[in-house]
């Protein structure tokens, strides 16, 4: 998800800032149109999106102890998308910021939503998205490809986090 928003988000003229454990994920969050990527376990990315004026939107899959984080780096009216909860879905925040900021934090999940959505959703890709495909502004990040007999391998390299892209089984 994030180098497909990374890719996305800067096709379309936005400024990205990204998060990365290791200075090869931020180096491959720069190649792929970051325009700052941010080693999270060496610096603080809320200083740095408070002195670049906070971040309009930020796309979470950390949740837990980050997304009071995130409300604090997020600039007066941004907005706050959560994707996923690596961390947990349980966070003391303050509510009080959302409020006098005019935050808006919301989540999105495509799981629940109708087959009616879902084909909406795959319209709009098929409009928007693929022909930044297929003129190679745009592409999937592979890391690595196992075979299906391999695939407690893949699990390993999945879990060591060290991997930048998807993961692919060939079946």
């Amino acid at each position: 998800i994030g180098t497909t928003a990374i890719q996305l988000a800067s096709v379309f003229g936005v400024r990205v800032f990204t998060t990365a454990g290791s200075d090869e994920k931020c180096d491959a969050c720069l190649a792929l149109g970051a325009e700052v990527a941010v080693n999270y376990k060496t610096d603080d990315f809320v200083d740095i999106m408070r002195k670049e004026g906070g971040a309009n939107l930020i796309l979470d899959m950390v949740g837990g102890g980050y997304i009071a984080r995130n409300i604090k780096a997020l600039a007066d009216d941004g907005r706050l998308v959560q994707i996923a909860f690596l961390q947990g879905p349980k966070a003391e925040i303050n509510f009080t910021q959302m409020m006098t900021r005019r935050l808006t934090f919301t989540g999105s999940t495509l799981r629940p939503q109708s087959v009616l959505a879902k084909a909406r959703i795959a319209d709009s890709l098929r409009e928007t998205v693929w022909p930044l495909l297929d003129a190679g502004r745009i592409h999937p990040v592979m890391d690595s490809t196992f075979s299906l007999e391999a695939a407690d391998e893949a699990h390993m390299r999945m879990e060591a986090s060290k991997h930048i892209g998807k993961i692919v089984l060939a079946i």
